[in-house]
């Protein structure tokens, strides 16, 4: 792609040889005299940065970089100014300019700002198409909650569509902060029971004996300090649906209270010997392994095989980095608008930081990454300097690197074993990361004679 630069300067000599330069470094160039000449070019060319004199008859620099930021706020301009005027060249970084330079133009300084300036310039036209591929993606999906376009969370949403309009008990499964409670709630919006109470009970935030009560309410009596009767989760969800956030926590007696619900529609308050009826649709979450809870005694198996009629697992956030740009952009929009700052995107550095962190903590991690880095932020464009020293640390742990001069053979085995650190032995996501399939890796590890193990299969 050839950039198109435009020079504005009452001055030939000084337009037509800073156009000359520009043009010897590869950009495409295009020549106005004063700000009203150059307003009629950006309104009917492609234009990428304006470079401007600030004084000039007809229109100034200054009145042409105003309108310009109005109505263009994405086109950089650079403005050039004598050195009597640096004060006015202040007011204008004020008003919107990228830069400043005075004259006589050092063309070495003029080409580094080009470069910066059209850099810049890229990221913030690929932060507005990814945050219009995020409209897409939410109109499609009918949610602007999931957010992802890897093949991964296409099926997620895929299962969500089709279940969320049935009576289905689903239970929702993955690691803390992927989204399980996201993903709940959109079942939720996009069922009959919209319009009906939706219940969320984090059941580890509980006591034993409060999570009963809270779940099925009490009777006046039924314990000490139960001075009125109160009804539970279940009564109020009625009609509606309830989310049982880290299901894998509750007790043996609440475990099987919940069957009877599943099962019999019905329940007693603590304390009360009445049945209740309720109509209602369970939806439950976990980040545990409720198979190997089962396998020591700690899970029901009745009890999951009743709220496992549909099972969603969501990935972890390091198995689907092509994610990644997408969430940054949704978050970038979300706190800009928060904090009423103009972010207008990511540097190529600071996005590379963010794909090369595993992310332990998922979309929850990320989501409040950037909302600080946008916190933090001095300028329009979030750099590496502004990313949290959580991040910058564990991203610098997973860069692999090769020195020059490394043969193309010991490089491969440097990528390979770096990766494989990275993804913690797992040997069929070090294939999908690295792109290559399990038989050539397998095949590569015995060439290089490493041990394999047999955890990951």
């Amino acid at each position: 792609m050839k950039f198109s630069i435009l020079v504005v300067d009452d001055e030939k000599n000084i337009r037509e040889g800073i156009a000359k330069s520009l043009e010897l470094d590869g950009y495409g160039t295009i020549l106005a005299s004063n700000g009203e000449e150059a307003l009629r070019m950006v309104e009917n060319r492609e234009v990428d940065l304006i470079i401007s004199d600030l004084k000039m008859p007809v229109m100034s620099g200054q009145e042409l970089l105003k309108k310009v930021s109005s109505a263009y706020p994405t086109l950089p301009v650079i403005i050039l100014t004598g050195h009597g005027t640096i004060e006015s060249a202040v007011t204008a970084m004020r008003d919107g300019a990228f830069d400043f330079l005075t004259k006589p133009v050092n063309l070495d300084r003029l080409t580094l700002l080009v470069k910066r300036a059209l850099s810049n310039r890229d990221l913030v036209l690929q932060h507005r198409a990814l945050q219009e591929e995020v409209a897409r993606l939410s109109e499609k999906n009918r949610s602007s909650l999931i957010m992802g376009k890897s093949s991964s969370m296409r099926r997620v949403m895929e299962v969500v569509e089709q279940v969320a309009d049935t009576k289905a008990s689903v239970l929702i499964t993955g690691e803390s902060g992927v989204g399980k409670e996201v993903v709940a709630d959109t079942i939720h919006k996009l069922s009959s029971r919209r319009d009906r109470p939706f219940v969320k009970v984090h059941c580890a935030a509980l006591t034993e004996t409060l999570l009963e009560s809270e779940l099925f309410g009490h009777e006046k009596g039924a314990f000490t300090g139960a001075i009125t009767t109160k009804k539970g989760r279940f009564e109020l969800a009625d009609g509606g649906t309830i989310l049982l956030d880290e299901i894998g926590e509750i007790n043996g007696s609440t475990q099987i209270k919940i069957l009877r619900v599943l099962q019999e529609k019905q329940f007693e308050r603590v304390g009360g010997e009445k049945p209740l009826e309720v109509d209602i649709r369970i939806i439950s979450a976990t980040n545990r392994n409720l198979a190997d809870e089962i396998a020591e005694g700690a899970f029901r198996e009745d009890l999951y095989y009743r709220l496992n009629v549909v099972n969603i697992h969501i990935p972890p956030l390091r198995e689907r980095k092509e994610d990644i740009p997408l969430l940054i952009s949704s978050f970038l929009k979300e706190f800009s608008e928060e904090n009423g700052k103009k972010i207008e995107g990511i540097s190529s550095k600071a996005q590379s930081i963010l794909f090369n962190y595993q992310w332990p903590g998922n979309i929850r991690e990320l989501r409040n990454c950037i909302e600080s880095s946008v916190v933090l932020c001095k300028g329009h464009i979030i750099q590496p300097e502004d990313l949290p020293p959580t991040v910058l640390s564990g991203a610098e742990g997973n860069v692999i690197r090769v020195n020059v001069g490394t043969s193309l053979s010991e490089a491969e085995k440097l990528i390979i074993q770096g990766t494989l650190n990275a993804e913690q032995g797992n040997k069929s996501q070090t294939a999908k990361v690295l792109g290559i399939g399990r038989k050539t890796l397998h095949r590569k590890l015995k060439e290089y004679g490493w041990e394999e193990e047999d955890g990951d299969g």
